[in-house]
């Protein structure tokens, strides 16, 4: 039956994550990056197309409003959520600046900037990737089995262990679940 089929070709990714010491090990780092960031008063920008570009919406409001508990807001936004400027870059300019340009605009150095993309070669993101470099913002790239473009750019790679589109895009929520939880109770401790 495909409905088993599914869940159990998504478990099966998630298994060979979990049992990845490297990618483990990118996801610690890429939280205390987080933290480190909001501690320092910098900001977690998200980026992303399609579906990765609600993951992308979805990770940043963990962030800004919250995510297991109440606490105050830690300021993370994804970059596509404006359309009137979006349409207009991609029209004025090329879609390909959309990120770039506004990166160019709000980021700092100290920032982090999260792509999501199953391929790793979404150029609208190879491109705010570039802009970060030179404005030594921290890039971290979610993206699927090869790395792509992306992961020869970035500072962090989270590559989760699949080809299968779908499946990369649940664990990439799963991995930014992780990410929030782990910068929330670092940030904001719960008593007791």
């Amino acid at each position: 039956m495909r409905i088993i089929e599914s869940i159990r070709e998504s478990i099966e990714v998630k298994q060979k994550l979990m049992t990845n010491s490297y990618l483990i090990s990118e996801i610690r780092k890429v939280s205390v990056v987080c933290t480190n960031a909001f501690s320092h008063g910098n900001k977690v920008l998200f980026c992303g197309n399609g579906g990765s570009a609600a993951d992308a919406q979805h990770l940043a409001a963990e962030f800004s409003g919250r995510f297991y508990y109440d606490r105050p807001p830690l300021p993370s936004e994804a970059l596509h959520v404006n359309t009137s400027y979006l349409t207009a870059v991609a029209n004025d300019y090329a879609y390909d600046e959309v990120y770039a340009r506004l990166l160019k605009g709000i980021g700092k150095k100290g920032d982090v900037l999260i792509g999501i993309s199953t391929s790793g070669n979404s150029k609208n993101i190879i491109r705010a990737f570039e802009v970060a470099q030179e404005l030594d913002i921290v890039t971290v790239a979610l993206t699927g089995e090869s790395g792509g473009k992306l992961g020869e750019l970035a500072d962090f790679l989270i590559n989760v262990p699949s080809q299968d589109t779908p499946r990369i895009q649940e664990s990439h929520i799963m991995v930014g679940h992780i990410i929030c939880e782990l910068v929330e109770s670092t940030l904001f401790p719960k008593e007791g």
